[in-house]
């Protein structure tokens, strides 16, 4: 066996997190009434599948194992999800997929371990972005049927409505932009 990286821990609350996650956005994806929902929760549900295979398979390659722990809110969390009492906009914001982090971006420090390995960063990398990505993709469908339920009463739900809009707008373009060339 290996000397066991520094990381190590955060690759497992990771692994450990998104295998929770995939429970979760099942459990709900099957709930809702909503088709456009459940496309949402089930692309959100596959991510985080695949994301708690990956970073299992990367643990593995380091020559170690996930350690699982158990998660005492995720009961809680999928009583909520699968409830049919409550309809999806106060799943949303039971469950606190309404807004984006008010303060630091919570994978800002994800890159501080200097010794993390090249394939492992690049997973890490993919992991981030798709987070984030994730985190768009439920305040913008969230938005969405708060707007359609006529639920969105407040400035702030104004507010988060037209910031979905604007990042949904930025990635369309960013990723419409033409790529430069480079001058060899």
């Amino acid at each position: 066996m290996s000397d066991k990286p520094s990381y190590l821990g955060l690759l497992n609350a990771i692994a450990v997190g998104e295998l929770g996650g995939e429970v979760l956005f099942n459990e709900w994806a099957a709930a809702t009434p909503d088709e456009n929902v459940r496309a949402v929760l089930q692309t959100v549900a596959l991510r985080e599948g695949e994301h708690a295979k990956s970073f299992a398979k990367r643990i593995n390659e380091l020559g170690f194992s996930v350690i699982p722990k158990d998660d005492p809110g995720l009961p809680e969390r999928c009583s909520i999800a699968g409830s049919a009492d409550l309809d999806d906009c106060e799943k949303f914001q039971r469950l606190g997929f309404t807004k984006a982090p008010a303060d630091k971006d919570i994978f800002s420090n994800f890159f501080d371990d200097i010794t993390m390995d090249i394939q492992t960063g690049e997973l890490m990398g993919r992991y981030v972005s798709e987070e984030r990505d994730t985190g768009r993709m439920l305040r913008s469908c969230y938005a969405a049927i708060s707007a359609q339920n006529g639920s969105t009463t407040t400035i702030e739900d104004r507010l988060q409505r037209i910031e979905c809009a604007l990042a949904e707008l930025a990635a369309a373009t960013s990723a419409a932009a033409p790529k430069a060339k480079s001058k060899r």
